[in-house]
């Protein structure tokens, strides 16, 4: 009965959104057949598309479990991408200085929100929210026009091609395509694997989860409660910086109205991947998912050609609303179970 309601509560939405993404996939390979909607090189683009918000819902995921959340995570994009631009462009940096400079300030950004929220004890949205302002102004502050980057040795690493040595197939054209990534995915997927052994085989994982659970219960046991969630709120803003470089090696260029709503693709990638919004619950390897399926849809507007982009955002919010009334199903559930 026990592993029973274990696996009830924390893998069956899991399973729900994998199994999700691998049917909306098939349909596609279906319906776009003729489009080579099938072809390796598609699956692939999913995780070029999207390296960065990967990174960004793993660090969002973290925050969440907690019970928290962190909506200055697209704004910070934005700032990245402008700071890489106006170092290597404007200040004279070569690439790897400017990249070690964006991570460490997103580590005191991250740091500086979490011991707001963690030793003041400011509500997590309002603080966040201060620094989504404070981060977009900065940007424009920094410079209101797009600066393009022409560094060679940042546009190497952004079009260094990774073959795959299997997968090709012929186009159209008669020409033969080789499957490729870019280093980005590789980035973005070691940081996946890095957060998963946090948080399933650390201690600070599992003080997450029980945080999460139940923050009283966890300062009975003698957790370190402010502790947890500033190191929480720091690896976001770790994440929003690694996110944020990876996003500008897809852009090259930095300009203020960069990622705008990105922070809520990154929550509802958490959210559809099965993290709740109550906390205690939720995995990166369900993020992973939810931020394919966020990319499926947009393969899917593209293939289809005619429909306005627009329905992105109109399926991620069915698709959301569908997941917090699973939530709350078996949440209800769990209480009911508890009683008995």
């Amino acid at each position: 009965m026990k592993i029973k309601k274990q696996f009830d509560s924390k893998k069956i939405l899991l399973i729900i959104t994998i199994v999700l993404f691998f049917s909306m996939y098939t349909a596609g390979m279906i319906v776009f057949h003729d489009n080579g909607f099938g072809n390796l090189q598609n699956f692939l683009n999913l995780f070029i598309s999207n390296a960065g918000l990967i990174v960004i819902s793993a660090g969002m995921t973290i925050v969440m479990i907690t019970g928290g959340i962190d909506i200055s995570v697209g704004s910070f994009v934005a700032l990245a991408c402008m700071m890489l631009a106006d170092l290597m462009e404007n200040k004279g940096f070569n690439a790897f200085s400017s990249i070690v400079f964006v991570i460490v300030i997103g580590i005191i950004f991250g740091f500086v929100q979490g011991w707001f929220i963690s030793y003041l004890k400011i509500q997590p949205f309002i603080m966040t929210l201060a620094g989504m302002f404070f981060a977009r102004g900065m940007t424009a502050i920094i410079s209101r026009d797009m600066i393009n980057i022409q560094n060679k040795t940042f546009l190497s690493i952004a079009s260094d091609k990774i073959y795959i040595p299997f997968g090709s197939y012929v186009n159209k054209h008669g020409k033969e395509i080789i499957p490729y990534i870019y280093p980005t995915v590789i980035v973005a997927l070691l940081v996946i694997l890095c957060i998963f052994w946090l948080l399933k085989y650390t201690k600070l994982g599992r003080n997450i989860y029980a945080i999460g659970g139940n923050e009283q219960s966890a300062l009975l046991m003698g957790l370190d409660v402010k502790k947890t969630k500033l190191i929480s709120y720091t690896i976001s803003g770790l994440c929003s910086s690694i996110g944020g470089i990876l996003f500008c090696l897809n852009t090259c260029s930095g300009f203020v109205e960069q990622a705008k709503g990105l922070e809520m693709d990154a929550i509802a990638s958490a959210v559809i991947g099965g993290t709740l919004l109550t906390g205690g619950v939720g995995n990166v390897i369900g993020t992973l998912f939810g931020v394919l399926i966020n990319g499926t849809i947009q393969s899917f507007i593209t293939f289809q050609g005619t429909l306005s982009s627009w329905w992105v955002r109109i399926s991620i919010a069915s698709l959301l609303a569908f997941f917090i009334i699973l939530q709350s199903i078996f949440a209800h559930f769990t209480e009911k179970r508890k009683k008995l």
